[in-house]
């Protein structure tokens, strides 16, 4: 209660006289350096996380400590991975990262939302490319599952399909033995040529082509000398869907997914949509997407049609307008087995991550669940 006092009347009035972009820059140094020692990583576990054994989970073969992860978007650089765990997050995405350095759209390209509680995001992709975060994450043990998000690059050379694709598949590549999941980002409504991928068309060739991805590997034949063979990468592959979708572009990806090894989806990116009834905000910006309250009724929507019309086959991660623990559960209810935020914690604070997992485990308990894994869909019952 003291932190979100301070952070609520102290830190956010200030924080929120600076430019967003700026303060984001900041937090991220900050987190950074929080992340470089043990000490102070145990001092910010202290303060923020929260555990308890209900929120535990095992999906896809990898262990969640709780369902609150952050979105990506955020850690564009993957530089926080040391700090995260501490802060309470269960599980984190990174990116989006794409195969070429990403210098992003022009500035101004990040606005608060105050009324509305969003952010209308301009990025671009802006990340330091696949080389460049491959290379410093190599050899890294990460302390909770890591998810990649993957994309093309933002610029007029990657506009055309093969070499889009191409694209992805250089930061795909980069990515097999780093992290726990890829997501294929195909949503981002912010670069050159808009969102291709969302055709089911060119989504089917984008993916036949990750599927032909193998890594190599050396083993012993029975005479002890060295043998190349190549695998596929095992990583699960999840879709960051666009939140703006219609039923039948959604059952067009719906179809193409399966025929591909495509184990979940994250529902949803930002929304394009400036007459949604959730923003209140007058001048809004014309360019970018919308994040926050905006988004959390196509979120749901999404969840629970994508639920339901698979019959719960794949993983879902629930992502928009979640700024409580009610807001949590209502997207596990619909279907989600895990759910992310970014626009929550800037408003709220980071202390959030830590309230919304002990309101989770006081929801499952008063519904008479055990554990998290028993409510999932149980909204649609």
């Amino acid at each position: 209660m003291i932190i979100r006092f301070l952070y609520k009347n102290l830190l956010k009035p200030f924080f929120f006289l600076l430019d967003p972009e700026d303060v984001h820059d900041k937090m991220t140094a900050t987190g950074r350096l929080l992340g470089s020692n043990f000490l102070t990583r145990g001092l910010t576990s202290t303060l923020f996380s929260y555990s308890n054994p209900a929120l535990e989970q095992e999906i896809l073969g990898i262990k969640f400590a709780n369902p609150v992860g952050l979105s990506a978007g955020f850690d564009k650089n993957a530089l926080l991975t040391n700090i995260l765990p501490s802060v309470g997050f269960g599980f984190a995405e990174v990116g989006t990262v794409t195969g070429e350095t990403c210098a992003g759209n022009p500035r101004p390209r990040l606005w608060r939302l105050r009324k509305s509680k969003g952010l209308v995001v301009y990025y671009g992709l802006k990340n330091d490319g696949s080389e460049a975060i491959s290379e410093r994450l190599k050899g890294q043990k990460f302390a909770i599952p890591i998810i990649t998000s993957i994309g093309k690059t933002n610029n007029e050379a990657t506009a055309e399909t093969k070499a889009g694709i191409a694209d992805y598949v250089k930061a795909y590549k980069k990515f097999t033995g780093i992290g726990d999941i890829f997501d294929i980002n195909i949503s981002c409504p912010n670069t050159f040529g808009g969102e291709p991928f969302s055709d089911p068309e060119k989504l089917n060739k984008l993916l036949r082509e990750i599927g032909k991805v193998s890594i190599p590997i050396s083993t012993k034949s029975d005479r002890g000398s060295s043998i190349a063979k190549r695998i596929g990468t095992k990583k699960p592959v999840f879709i960051k869907m666009p939140a703006d979708l219609t039923n039948s572009q959604l059952d067009g990806i719906l179809k193409v997914a399966g025929k591909h090894k495509v184990a979940g989806f994250i529902c949803t990116n930002l929304t394009k949509d400036r007459k949604n009834k959730k923003i209140i905000d007058g001048n809004i910006p014309e360019q970018g997407g919308i994040s926050g309250k905006a988004v959390e009724d196509l979120s749901n929507n999404l969840i629970q049609k994508i639920y339901q019309k698979t019959k719960g086959k794949y993983v879902i991660i629930g992502c928009g307008g979640i700024f409580s623990a009610e807001d949590a559960y209502k997207k596990i209810k619909l279907g989600a087995s895990l759910v992310q935020l970014i626009t929550g914690m800037i408003f709220e604070g980071p202390q959030v991550i830590g309230e919304i997992n002990r309101g989770l485990a006081k929801l499952l308990k008063k519904d008479g669940y055990k554990n998290i894994s028993e409510a999932i869909g149980k909204g649609n019952i």
